[in-house]
């Protein structure tokens, strides 16, 4: 990838002003392109996208509901863009507990929405569809997950979003001409990095107890995550997006794993990375055993053999890396809260060394 192909192109973001998002937006704001967001606003104060006034970076902000598709299709057809990412969604195991309703509605009929969208909008040339790695049938057995593994969900969360991956490729197949725009579907794993508030993350629960020197309760210390920071996924979804835009994009279409390979970091062994990176004293205190605790699957790997072979992507950093890029972030945003200026100008630069040592761009 080059920095020439994304520079005027036009993308749109659902989702945008969420964690994962907002980076999405800084970086190829970075790169040259020209971004539309349609997204609610964001769940959690702070936040990275109002805190770093990434607003100022689109060219149409669109605050709407994934659920409306009259909105969303009219905001796609003012936009025009060649280029979609699809992140917009209800994205907490716990809340789809507590919210089953919601997270059907804005995760699947959300998703119908924008496939439905594209198929009436012919300025989309390719598009990504973001699900995540629940969506693998995941029975604790420490099994490598790889594109063909079997879909499920023990919750409803994981399961409406093995939804849209069925329902992406039911889609494409009835709806979308092939040679004009192509979509493929992503799946990554557990994402760290600056910025992210969302309520039940392990780094915001790690830097709140740090900062404020409180004692840390985490709920599973021995559940394991392909741990990642949001750069390496997000840049793999770049490369493929350019590649589906491409001549040759129809061998790109399908679903895609974008995870750390035999990466097996606990939860417990997070937080103590992330005590010593913050030289704290606070105690990490583990949660007594709940019989009536709600399921979170213990085990989940991913295989990016694919993306490997077919991208030549593949994860660049070692977990305490990514730690470390994530709470010198948290670091820079709390010793400079009144200087939103050099708190993205810290951002831009942890993505401009990620450049180099990618190569991809």
């Amino acid at each position: 990838m080059t920095n020439s192909f994304w520079r005027n192109k036009k993308v749109f973001i659902t989702g945008h002003t969420g964690f994962k998002g907002s980076w999405l937006v800084l970086m190829l704001n970075h790169l040259g392109a020209k971004v539309s967001g349609y997204a609610l606003n964001p769940i959690s104060k702070p936040n990275f996208f109002d805190n770093l006034e990434l607003s100022k970076f689109l060219e149409n902000d669109f605050r709407e509901d994934i659920k409306n598709f009259s909105k969303l299709n009219q905001s796609i057809k003012k936009s025009k863009p060649n280029i979609i990412f699809h992140l917009a969604a209800q994205s907490s195991v716990l809340v789809s507990y507590k919210n089953p309703d919601d997270t059907i509605k804005t995760n699947i009929i959300g998703t119908f929405n924008l496939l439905k969208s594209i198929s009436l909008n012919k300025s989309v040339k390719s598009a990504i569809i973001v699900t995540t790695d629940k969506v693998y049938l995941n029975d604790d057995k420490k099994v490598n997950f790889d594109e063909n593994s079997k879909l499920g969900g023990y919750d409803i969360y994981s399961s409406s979003k093995a939804c849209c991956e069925i329902i992406t490729d039911s889609f494409v197949k009835s709806f979308i001409n092939k040679e004009k725009c192509k979509i493929a579907t992503v799946r990554s794993g557990n994402c760290i990095g600056g910025g992210d508030w969302t309520a039940d993350r392990i780094v915001k629960d790690c830097v709140d107890a740090f900062i404020n020197r409180k004692n840390l309760l985490i709920r599973n210390p021995n559940q394991t995550r392909p741990w990642q920071h949001v750069m390496e996924p997000v840049c793999g979804y770049l490369k493929l997006a350019e590649k589906l835009y491409n001549n040759k994009g129809r061998k790109f279409v399908g679903s895609w794993n974008f995870g750390p390979n035999n990466i097996h970091l606990s939860v417990l062994n997070l937080a103590k990375m992330g005590k010593k990176i913050f030289n704290s004293k606070s105690k990490i205190i583990t949660e007594k055993r709940n019989k009536k605790k709600l399921h979170e699957a213990k085990y989940l790997s991913l295989n990016s053999r694919k993306s490997l072979k077919g991208l030549k992507w593949k994860i660049h950093m070692k977990p305490e890396d990514s730690l470390k890029l994530t709470f010198d972030w948290y670091k820079t945003f709390y010793m400079n809260k009144k200087n939103k200026k050099k708190v993205i100008e810290f951002t831009i630069n942890q993505f401009k060394s990620f450049q180099k040592k990618i190569k991809y761009f």
